[in-house]
């Protein structure tokens, strides 16, 4: 029987494998030890010279070499969450360790997120609010420059997993989609029914612009102060990526300087912002500190998803998640 061990934050096992997904692994899996976490396993890499197969989530193990050289017999990670930059090395690489994530599973909460937020956008409500608490009255609603969810204009900025996933839950409201992705052609915009613009213009005709590239040395700091500037009167910016993705202190700078637009930010860079950053302090932000991927139970659909890989794996079946080499260079 194949040898499998849970090794993550182990106050997050229950949460990303319930009992009932955690019974079933074990029924397939001789799991021989209690769930670890990398640095008791770091302690005691005796620990790893039997096991074949490895279940993790946040606060899993690099798979270094030292980490492989205590564990000969490794063949496969199935890993309950989303980015495995911190997981995967060249050394696994190199040894041909199979690797599946539950990004999948991660970036549905946060497409969930990303349609609520786009349309509480579009009917000024964060902005509302504030004017409401502000000035102690209601204001009057329909002379109020509100662009409203039929007819608007939503901008995405990437056809990644969590990009294409909005783009699909948008389908169902009347609303003209825009997308920025350099590595996507017409056509396969327009299966998404999905209008292809560069950068600039999606900031200059949106009513909403969300971001969903992944951080890489090409997308750090891509949006600047610029693209803000070009915004429309009362236009949105939610950002549920990757906060190095901004150039922040530009972002900041018109901001405050357009009290118009709303700015959205689910991530930050640093995160949290420093003590004493303007995002704290400016009326038109508004933080909500990294809560778009899974919580409570939505944790539990990337352990689910992990063992269908897993029921896949041991038929000797192509794995639906698995993440190849090349694919793990434009990852998030």
């Amino acid at each position: 029987m194949v040898k499998g061990l849970f090794i993550m934050e182990t106050k997050v096992v229950d949460l990303v494998y319930p009992k009932e997904v955690k019974e079933e692994i074990e029924s397939l899996v001789d799991i021989y030890a209690p769930p670890m976490s990398a640095l008791e396993v770091k302690e005691n890499p005796s620990v790893l010279k039997d096991v074949d197969v490895i279940f993790s989530s946040w606060g899993g193990p690099t798979l270094d070499e030292t980490f492989l050289e205590a564990a000969p017999n490794l063949k496969a990670m199935f890993y309950g969450a989303g980015t495995i930059k911190k997981i995967m090395t060249d050394a696994a690489w190199d040894r041909g360790i199979v690797i599946t994530t539950a990004s999948d599973a991660n970036a549905v909460p946060v497409a969930e997120y990303t349609l609520s937020q786009i349309l509480f956008l579009l009917k000024g409500g964060w902005q509302i609010s504030h004017e409401v608490k502000q000035n102690k009255a209601y204001p009057n609603k329909r002379l109020m420059d509100i662009s409203g969810g039929f007819g608007s204009t939503v901008g995405i900025i990437s056809l990644s997993t969590v990009g294409r996933k909005v783009i699909e839950l948008l389908q169902h409201f009347d609303l003209k989609v825009l997308l920025y992705d350099p590595f996507v052609s017409e056509e396969e915009a327009a299966k998404y029914h999905a209008q292809l613009c560069s950068l600039e213009e999606i900031f200059a005709k949106s009513d909403v612009v969300s971001l969903h590239s992944p951080l890489l040395e090409e997308t750090t700091g891509m949006i600047k102060g610029e693209h803000f500037e070009k915004m429309k009167p009362n236009a949105s910016f939610l950002n549920t990526a990757r906060g190095a993705i901004v150039n922040e202190p530009e972002m900041i700078e018109v901001l405050k300087e357009r009290q118009d637009i709303t700015a959205v930010l689910d991530v930050t860079y640093p995160e949290p912002p420093i003590e004493g950053s303007p995002l704290y302090e400016l009326p038109n932000v508004i933080l909500t500190p990294h809560i778009a991927g899974s919580l409570g139970k939505e944790c539990g659909r990337m352990g689910t998803y992990m063992l269908d890989e897993l029921k896949h794996y041991s038929n000797g079946e192509a794995l639906q998640w698995q993440v190849s080499r090349q694919k793990f260079n434009v990852m998030a």
